[in-house]
């Protein structure tokens, strides 16, 4: 079984997590101004990374909140965890 670290509550087994997707997707600031082409890539298209990936991950069974996680896709190893709204770790590479 996996375990995953959240930054929050610690070290949990993956059953209480819940994948939420690439991680640091900007919402478009006016997204009336936006045309249909955009808006259906920012709601749709994600990177499909081999290797290093930032991912979001929400601790449901847990404390419920949200944090950030780079995976590697290619081991499914978890290199690090930091909380929602901060940057990478230095030395971590997205």
């Amino acid at each position: 079984m996996l375990l995953i670290h959240c930054p929050h509550c610690g070290e949990r087994p993956e059953l209480e997590f819940a994948y939420g997707g690439e991680a640091h997707v900007a919402r478009p600031t006016e997204p009336a101004a936006v045309s249909d082409e955009d808006w259906a890539a920012y709601l749709y298209l994600r990177k499909n990374t081999k290797g290093v990936h930032a991912e979001r991950w929400r601790h449901t069974r847990g404390c419920g909140r949200f944090f950030n996680a780079l995976r590697d896709t290619t081991t499914d190893r978890i290199l690090v965890t930091y909380k929602a709204g901060e940057r990478a770790p230095s030395g971590a590479t997205p």
